[in-house]
């Protein structure tokens, strides 16, 4: 059986910009009946949630939730308890990805045209959105196309009284908990704001250090060894030196006060490299 009905999708991340872009579809394109889609890996910030809820109260309808049919723990294992990496990114392939391509790929094969809006922004030249597999899969670039960059993400997550979610005091990637991208600030920062989640992945990383895997959380050190009270504070102190180099070349940002960048990632000299979580 073939049809040729369209389907409009949308990815929530958690994220400002992938929220951005549904406020943004919500008030330039209400045409389309879009289903706005939430892949939940089950490790995310309780933020996060917050954050989705709010965006369901501004959408008027409900975030589809795709929760992977295998969890996190027995990937682990399929990976000989292997911790994901950048070199590595079975979260991202397993949890993320997969799901998505389960929910559309009897749609795909029924005929159905789909098209999937993507947050990348105009100011992002250096990133590529989710490469569709199949012809009847459409990316689109609303951001790109209309000239939207971080600045304009903002303005209009502020003028649809959503700000920005919660952990961006703190953090400014969604995704898992335990996300190997993170930079060590943000681990520290982790163990303050969610003490909890940070055993979790302690414990996540003894486990595959005695199963063999040559991968911890952090590059170059355990969690372990990161949480001890005189690396911190050396952590701590290079967070604070980048932040000063960075504020004697640059003007400050009202929406930080502490004259942080909105991206921690920035301070850091790397992009977000993980599309399907970060955006």
């Amino acid at each position: 059986m073939t049809t040729n009905s369209v389907k409009h999708v949308l990815g929530l991340s958690g994220g400002r910009d992938s929220a951005a872009l549904a406020v943004y579809m919500r008030q330039h394109q209400s045409e389309l009946d879009i289903e706005y889609f939430f892949t939940d890996t089950g490790k995310e910030l309780p933020e996060v949630y917050e954050y989705l809820g709010r965006l369901e109260g501004f959408l008027g309808k409900p975030i589809l939730r795709l929760n992977p049919d295998r969890d996190f723990d027995f990937w682990l294992k399929q990976y000989n308890d292997f911790l994901p990496s950048p070199q590595t990114r079975w979260c991202t392939r397993q949890l993320k990805l997969r799901p998505f391509e389960h929910w559309l790929r009897p749609l795909l094969a029924d005929g159905m045209t789909i098209y999937s809006y993507v947050a990348i922004r105009s100011d992002e030249e250096y990133r590529e959105g989710y490469s569709s597999k199949h012809n009847n899969l459409i990316v689109k670039l609303p951001f790109k196309q209309a000239g939207v960059d971080k600045a304009g993400v903002l303005e209009i997550l502020d003028g649809a009284g959503l700000g920005l979610p919660k952990y961006y005091s703190w953090r400014t990637r969604s995704g898992c908990t335990f996300c190997f991208f993170q930079q060590k600030i943000e681990w520290v920062r982790l163990k303050e704001q969610h003490p909890e989640a940070f055993e979790e992945a302690k414990a996540y990383e003894k486990d595959a250090v005695e199963h063999g895997s040559p991968f911890t959380w952090s590059q170059g050190e355990s969690l372990e060894e990161l949480e001890r009270p005189e690396r911190i504070a050396q952590i701590r102190q290079d967070h604070e030196q980048r932040l000063a180099r960075m504020r004697s070349k640059v003007l400050p940002n009202p929406l930080r006060p502490d004259s942080e960048p909105l991206d921690i990632d920035d301070l850091y000299g790397r992009a977000k490299a993980c599309l399907a979580c970060h955006k």
